[in-house]
């Protein structure tokens, strides 16, 4: 028969030993508590910038579609029409064509008629189709407009340009003091100013007063034509101030 003392005693040992594995347990609690604290941290964190990444991509305009494979400047398709006005790039408006010029002429998909031809002392080409036609006194545009209509007996909407390409007729010289004596390309509005700004304006010593223009008559005859500069910027005799033609030489002396 055990002893009411030892009964008491066996009970607070049997006491001490689950309060001894209760401390045990009371550290993994703890680190389990604070394990659980950290993944909900994370799993946070992780919600947080989604969050952001979607408000930021929100925000964020959309992206331009991309242009039509026709419209990124990619080369025409092989034969297109050109376009309408285009001509004026190729041609100039105020250039008068004359003898010994040469011209580049094309006719929109016929390469037979195309062809770069000469102008003839007599001022005349020579086309397919086109026969003889005066070109010497036209502009290259004009030109253009008679070739068309000529062609317009064998080919439906003919599309014709013309280039002057090497221009041997419409020149006229500059010669005396100026900075740059030469022959230069005269166009059907160059006048007497507009050939001293060609030539670079005057020397030293130039006698503006006694500037002359020398021009060949149709009998063959020299014609001289008085320019004086300082009355011409003045507003003073404008008539001086003339249009020059091919081959007029304007000296400065």
């Amino acid at each position: 028969m055990i002893e009411p003392d030892s009964i008491e005693q066996l009970r607070l040992d049997e006491l001490k030993l689950h309060r001894g594995k209760a401390e045990q347990r009371l550290p993994k609690t703890k680190l389990t508590t604070a394990h659980r604290m950290m993944s909900v941290l994370t799993l946070l964190a992780l919600l947080s910038t989604g969050a952001f990444a979607q408000s930021d991509s929100a925000s964020r305009p959309p992206e331009p579609a991309a242009p039509p494979a026709d419209k990124q400047g990619g080369d025409k398709p092989a034969g297109e029409k050109p376009a309408e006005g285009s001509q004026g790039a190729h041609s100039d408006s105020s250039y008068v064509i004359g003898a010994n010029d040469v011209l580049a002429i094309n006719v929109w998909k016929e390469p037979d008629i195309s062809r770069s031809v000469p102008v003839r002392s007599d001022g005349k080409i020579s086309l397919p189709l086109v026969g003889e036609l005066q070109a010497s006194g036209q502009t290259p545009r004009q030109l253009e407009q008679e070739i068309t209509k000529r062609l317009q007996n064998y080919i439906s909407e003919p599309e014709v340009t013309v280039i002057v390409t090497d221009s041997k007729s419409q020149k006229v010289n500059i010669l005396g003091m100026v900075s740059r004596p030469g022959a230069y390309l005269l166009t059907s509005s160059t006048t007497v100013l507009d050939a001293i700004a060609m030539a670079g304006g005057f020397k030293d010593f130039a006698k503006r007063k006694s500037i002359y223009v020398l021009r060949q008559a149709p009998d063959g005859t020299q014609q001289r034509i008085p320019f004086n500069y300082k009355d011409v910027i003045k507003g003073k005799n404008p008539e001086q101030n003339v249009r020059l033609q091919a081959n007029d030489t304007v000296v400065v002396p």
